[in-house]
C-alpha cells in the first residue's frame, strides 16, 4: 500500500482544495413566460417545455 514518505504542507493541501467551489447553476430564459429556469428542464413558472404543457400550474 502506498504510504507518503514526508507530511503535505498545510499550502500544498490548501492550494489542492482551491479548485473544489459552488458555481451558480446556469439559468437560460423561457421563451414563453421570460422566466428563469435550468436548461432541458419544465419552466417551473409557467410547467411548458418545448413548446408544450407538461405540468398544470395552479395560479392565484
Amino acid at each position: 500500500m502506498a504510504v507518503p514518505k514526508k507530511k503535505k504542507s498545510k499550502a500544498s493541501t490548501a492550494s489542492r482544495r482551491a479548485t473544489w467551489k459552488l458555481e451558480a447553476p446556469g439559468l437560460v430564459e423561457c421563451p414563453r413566460c421570460h422566466g428563469a429556469r435550468m436548461p432541458h428542464r419544465v419552466c417551473p413558472q409557467c410547467g411548458h417545455y418545448d413548446g408544450k404543457e407538461i405540468i398544470k400550474i395552479k395560479e392565484d
